[in-house]
């Protein structure tokens, strides 16, 4: 269990001035960069730990509790404590597909799932789109992930004004396919944003455990003259995702 760990020297110093919590915080700090840990594994059990380096639990604990606060550390009941995975950010001050925002951060994401249907327009979406309830819209699901497994599920719905065929080839950057091939440029974006519980269905697509927590994203997506073009919502599996804002005074 610590054989890796003697390299870097598993031990602090008891005749230090530095209280023993810091100084177990910044251990703490230099293993989950180690390779066997930053990938998401699981740290030794606390009481182990705790014997190692001739402290208590609490003393562990409030090292290891900053550390989950700052979403470095995951403690899961029954399980242990894991190092969180390294996720993707996105700044809702500047808003595009998600195709374009993995594109610039650079990262390699796998479409799992990417399916085209026509629906019955929702309350919700008939009174975004001002449109009669019941009316046929295209919905397009789409799965997203890394190659060990998905992060993301989104349903995308769209004004029958675009005229879309469900045809199209949505592995590409969605709204360069609604400005390149329909003119449509999408302009404003209103953003809602809430953590709730993962439902059996949610669960099952991200291959999650249903109550586990996932970050719900609505987007509200108009033209230049303010006239709805989409609905979507995404459900990220929180562990996995961040949003920035920066906001200037």
């Amino acid at each position: 269990m610590f054989k890796h760990m003697y390299k870097m020297e598993l031990k602090i110093d008891h005749n230090s001035p530095l209280p023993l919590h810091a100084q177990v915080e910044m251990l703490l700090r230099k293993m989950i960069e180690l390779p066997e840990y930053k990938g998401g594994g699981l740290l030794p059990k606390e009481v182990d730990l705790a014997k190692r380096l001739g402290i208590s639990r609490n003393t562990l604990r409030q090292a290891t509790n900053k550390l989950e606060y700052e979403g470095l550390l995951i403690r899961k009941k029954g399980i242990g404590t894991k190092v969180a995975e390294k996720g993707i950010t996105t700044n809702l001050d500047n808003w595009q597909s998600f195709t374009q925002e993995m594109t610039d951060q650079g990262v390699d994401f796998v479409n799992f799932l990417i399916d085209t249907k026509w629906v019955k327009a929702s309350d919700k979406i008939a009174q975004f789109f001002n449109i009669e309830k019941g009316s046929e819209v295209l919905c397009l699901s789409r799965l997203r992930g890394f190659k060990d497994g998905p992060f993301v599920y989104f349903e995308s719905y769209f004004h029958p004004r675009i005229e879309l065929t469900g045809k199209e080839d949505f592995t590409k950057p969605l709204y360069s396919i609604l400005e390149d091939e329909y003119n449509v440029v999408p302009s404003i974006s209103k953003e809602e944003i809430r953590a709730r519980l993962a439902s059996k269905i949610i669960a099952e697509k991200l291959h999650i455990k249903k109550g586990d927590p996932v970050l719900v994203r609505e987007r509200f997506v108009s033209d230049p003259g303010n006239r709805p073009i989409e609905y979507n919502v995404g459900f990220y599996i929180a562990e996995k995702f961040t949003y920035s804002i920066t906001i200037t005074r």
